[in-house]
């Protein structure tokens, strides 16, 4: 897998209260940079800290589900947002395989899924349902789409398989997928002028959800087994006939080597937990505020010291 190397930066307006500390180790932490901006501004605040402790730190691009392989074998050290949802199964395939390691959950709970902005149900009364959706397919239907609907789901890495789901539940939409999460807001900004009617892939926690007051669609209730077992599910034929979790984990996890090589910086990441608001407030500083990333993670870990300390409290980092 080829990486992306990115410079790491500002992380001097949050060094002084570790200054003096040594590096657990002169080689550098390996932090991935996924396509989204929560985690991008996570692991840059998570690797602000860990470089203000003494250690260098290295930022790569890598694709989210490949990673899971690149921390199993040290190529990475660590992944900071395991949703469940989109990678529960590439993270327990890696785990499998033994070399990476469960590092516990954040406290912030996920759902993602087909969503839909307010002013959408006004068009089609009968949602949250999905077969309401259904029902209402031809409100969503484009000139690239023909008489059926139009679902815009997330970039093809993300592996949310609606088009399996929507031959499962014999939908009549088309699945399209969006190039970036940015290509998602701008569908929902460009509805919003018209007030047209818009389904895309949303999940929670991001910004999105407090600049558009929208719900997601309720499918089938998930149940363990239900995207690869024909037998759960109402489609007796095909999996993916459900919806996703609707209270996902979201996790983080590291190579099994970490702890060894960078004991205290891994102590460090046993500790931290983000929360719900705390992720949505990261993300709006990129995608609403519009700074860079690593001016994002500055700003907010100079708004949220007494988050990020208590981190360290217990530590050899404290």
């Amino acid at each position: 897998m080829r990486l992306m190397k990115h410079t790491l930066s500002a992380a001097a307006l949050m060094a002084a209260p570790f200054a003096g500390f040594a590096a657990d180790s002169e080689d550098p932490i390996v932090i991935p940079i996924h396509n989204w901006s929560s985690q991008i501004i996570m692991s840059n605040v998570v690797g602000q800290i860990f470089e203000s402790m003494g250690n260098s730190v290295e930022f790569v691009t890598t694709d989210s589900q490949a990673v899971y392989e690149s921390v199993r074998l040290g190529d990475v050290t660590l992944e900071l947002e395991v949703w469940e949802g989109a990678f529960g199964k590439s993270f327990n395939a890696a785990m499998e395989k033994g070399g990476i390691v469960d590092v516990g959950n954040h406290d912030a709970v996920t759902r993602e899924d087909w969503w839909y902005p307010m002013w959408t149900k006004e068009a089609c009364p009968g949602l949250p349902d999905w077969k309401a959706l259904n029902d209402c397919a031809a409100l969503f239907a484009t000139a690239e789409t023909g008489d059926k609907g139009r679902y815009l789901d997330g970039p093809v890495d993300w592996l949310k398989h609606a088009s399996e789901k929507v031959e499962a539940l014999e939908m009549d939409f088309v699945v399209i997928n969006a190039g970036s999460a940015a290509a998602l807001w701008a569908e929902i900004g460009a509805a919003e002028q018209d007030k047209r009617p818009v389904v895309v892939f949303n999940w929670t926690p991001n910004f999105a959800e407090a600049v558009w007051p929208g719900e997601f669609v309720n499918f089938p209730e998930w149940e363990e087994g239900c995207d690869k077992d024909p037998s759960k599910g109402p489609n007796p034929d095909l999996p993916h006939d459900c919806g996703n979790p609707a209270s996902g984990y979201l996790k983080k996890a590291a190579w099994e080597g970490m702890e060894a090589k960078w004991p205290d910086a891994y102590e460090v990441l046993t500790q931290i937990s983000f929360t719900n608001p705390q992720i949505a407030e990261m993300a709006k500083l990129v995608d609403i505020d519009e700074l860079e990333p690593e001016e994002a993670a500055a700003q907010w870990l100079e708004e949220n010291p007494d988050v990020w300390q208590g981190w360290l409290d217990g530590t050899g980092a404290s």
